[in-house]
């Protein structure tokens, strides 16, 4: 069975928002190393036009090696849109899902496609919505040294209490930490 995981950056104060978020170079080798690691990305519809601006560095890349490289693993991995307003994607490597995120991520949980590689959720909704469907396997929360203030809450909405086991950290340069985290299986 393929794994999901929740991979997100997250301010100290609980935020999301790409564009406040630190983005060195040993970050994107992180992320580069990620992705490469999965079969599938999953992203809402604003998370997903957020990604967008990658495929312009594609075509014009920075000449940081590191963000360049991003823009590319990001432009190649195959991303899974959940929206009910797109109807075009206008990227080669996504489509819209056809149902609903507990449906499509149970079957490619299931799935053979993409062998054993893991399946990434990168949008703060879609990890909330998964969460309280129990299908996130892993999380794996970048925590920046930022306090935001405002903004939207990664895990508002959150139905039930969900314990949780530390697996490991993961501690950059820039003060960013990732906690690896799986969620205690309990017989409820």
């Amino acid at each position: 069975m393929r794994k999901v995981i929740a991979a997100i950056n997250v301010t100290l104060d609980g935020f999301c928002d790409h564009t406040a978020m630190i983005a060195d170079e040993e970050i994107h080798e992180h992320y580069n190393r990620l992705l490469k690691s999965a079969g599938s990305i999953l992203y809402g519809r604003r998370t997903f036009e957020l990604m967008k601006y990658w495929q312009a560095v594609v075509k014009n890349p920075t000449g940081e090696k590191s963000m360049d490289e991003f823009a590319v693993t990001i432009d190649n991995i195959p991303k899974i849109v959940f929206s009910h307003t797109l109807k075009n994607l206008d990227w080669e490597t996504a489509r819209l899902a056809n149902r609903d995120p507990g449906e499509e991520v149970s079957e490619l949980k299931q799935s053979a496609d993409g062998g054993s590689k893991k399946i990434l959720v990168g949008s703060p909704g879609l990890i909330v919505a998964l969460t309280n469907l129990n299908l996130i396997d892993e999380f794996q929360l970048c925590v920046q040294p930022i306090i935001l203030g405002e903004g939207l809450r990664l895990l508002k909405n959150i139905r039930d209490r969900i314990d949780l086991n530390l697996l490991k950290t993961k501690t950059f340069k820039s003060g960013s930490i990732i906690l690896y985290y799986a969620p205690v299986k309990n017989d409820r």
